[in-house]
């Protein structure tokens, strides 16, 4: 009896019997033959060339997705688009076998963080196939997403078929295909300019991104213009610090903090970091290979507003405030 290499790759469950096949073809095909077969099995610039929104659409739409935009809006979700991976090529969040890291499930009303196994694929696309293979078309006893009438709705039944624990998935799902939606005027201003829809790896200052303001986390995305100009100000403050000591890497601990968020990582009430009106921001960072002191000092002599002094925690504060006061304090 013959079969063919691609059908017992596709109708793998990783039965006993599947795997003990799989794992004698290993130890049977010479080394050589593995190498070349892996070579072409996982392109790294092919991967690397669908790591953007119309990459995963086209890819999504490949394999089968009948709303492959909802399928990019979960890429640009899950993976801060594109710049963070659950296990090696996960874009998705997809659990299994595979990679061991923290993540936050809301359960019980409440979010934790639990430890989990995310699978690891050979390439994005792998990813993007197995997902549509398994959320959006039927399979076995599960009726796949793929029966939604519009994008709205396939976002809905994701929730409702339980991909995903945050009772906000859908929404979020459905602001990120919408703001990509826009008419070309709106797409042309994302592009020459920093605003609340940009993308995460959008930089709003020579060596700062927007992902880094945010953690590449769509709770954390601005949605005024103001909150973008008052960062831009912080951000170009930040790039005269990184240049004064020697172009070192500079990190961001903390900056975007919209309600509930602050509350939720113990914030300070009504702090700066909410930005929540005009002339509200903050960020707290740190430079790398930098004494921490001396970066407190230099913010605290040429920073005209907010300072906390938190170098003995490892970070400095620097914010705006309302009123635009000269403020010190210790944390």
């Amino acid at each position: 009896m013959t079969i063919q290499l691609v059908d017992a790759a596709k109708f793998f469950k990783d039965l006993p019997h599947q795997r003990e096949a799989w794992e004698w073809l290993q130890t049977a095909i010479p080394k050589s033959v593995i190498e070349e077969f892996g070579t072409r099995y996982r392109t790294e610039k092919k991967t690397k060339d669908i790591n953007n929104w119309d990459g995963v659409y086209a890819a999504a739409k490949r394999a089968g997705a009948k709303f492959p935009e909802c399928v990019c809006a979960q890429w640009a979700l899950e993976s801060g688009w594109g710049q963070h991976f659950s296990g090696t090529w996960n874009a998705f969040g997809l659990k299994g076998s595979g990679s061991a890291v923290n993540t936050q499930e809301f359960i019980n009303n409440t979010w934790i963080t639990i430890n989990a196994s995310f699978i690891d694929f050979p390439d994005l696309e792998t990813c993007i196939y197995y997902l549509v293979d398994r959320w959006y078309k039927d399979f076995g006893r599960f009726k796949g997403v793929n029966r939604a009438t519009n994008r709205n709705q396939c976002a809905q039944l994701l929730v409702a078929e339980g991909y995903a624990t945050d009772p906000n998935y859908s929404s979020k799902l459905q602001q990120i295909m919408d703001r990509q939606s826009m008419s070309a005027p709106q797409k042309i201003e994302d592009i020459t300019g920093f605003n609340p829809w940009s993308p995460f790896p959008h930089k709003v200052t020579p060596n700062i991104t927007y992902g880094e303001l945010t953690l590449n986390q769509e709770a954390r995305r601005f949605n005024k213009k103001y909150q973008c100009a008052t960062a831009l100000e912080l951000c170009e403050f930040l790039e005269k610090a990184r240049t004064h000591f020697g172009n070192k890497p500079l990190i961001i601990t903390s900056a975007s903090r919209p309600e509930p968020i602050n509350s939720q990582v113990g914030g300070a009430k009504n702090s700066e970091h909410t930005y929540s009106e005009p002339d509200k921001g903050a960020v707290d960072f740190y430079i790398d290979g930098v004494n921490t002191y001396a970066l407190q000092d230099w913010c605290s002599e040429n920073w005209p507003y907010s300072v906390g002094y938190g170098a003995k925690r490892g970070f400095v504060h620097i914010g705006i405030r309302p009123g635009r006061n000269k403020i010190r304090w210790d944390y």
